[in-house]
Order: structure tokens, then C-alpha cells, then sequence
């Protein structure tokens, strides 16, 4: 995972400097896996590709049946006590 962070850190920093913060999310991350367990680059693209088309046609299938033609998106609520912040040099 640090190997990902170190690599994440110039990959994003050309797009930085435009005044807008540019996060990577799990798909940045998907690349480095599939090369760790040994998948072919040629089939990452399909494989993020596929993993997108399910959600995106649970959100046209949703805004088609359901009143109000909206995307559905589930509330959360924490129904867990609150804790105390811990420091992480603390944990």
C-alpha cells in the first residue's frame, strides 16, 4: 500500500497545480492489485468496466421504476455508540 500512496503522489501532482484537488478513489488502486495477483494490463479495462456497467444500470433501472424517476441512493445511519478520537501513534 505504500508503494500505491508513493506512486499516487506525482501521478496527481501535474494535475494539482490547476487549483482543484484531483483524490484518487478504489479504481486507482484496482490497477495495482490486478498487477500484484498477475491479471494481463490488457484486461483491466474491461474488468473496471464491467464492475461500472452493474451500477449504472441499477441507476437507470431505478430512475425508470420508481416514482419521482430519481436515483435511489441509500441512507446511512450510525447506530453505533460514539467513541473517543484515539491518536493513531496512540493506537
Amino acid at each position: 500500500m505504500r508503494t500505491c500512496q508513493n506512486l499516487k503522489r506525482p501521478s496527481f501532482h501535474s494535475y494539482q497545480n490547476n487549483g482543484k484537488t484531483v483524490s484518487s478513489n478504489v479504481d486507482f488502486y484496482s490497477g495495482f492489485v490486478y498487477e500484484m495477483i498477475g491479471l494481463p494490463q490488457e484486461i483491466f479495462t474491461p474488468l473496471f468496466a464491467m464492475a461500472r456497467i452493474v451500477g449504472w444500470c441499477a441507476h437507470r433501472n431505478e430512475e425508470l421504476n420508481f416514482e419521482g424517476k430519481r436515483i435511489i441512493r441509500p441512507a446511512y445511519k450510525n447506530v453505533l455508540e460514539e467513541v473517543a478520537y484515539i491518536p493513531i501513534k496512540k493506537r
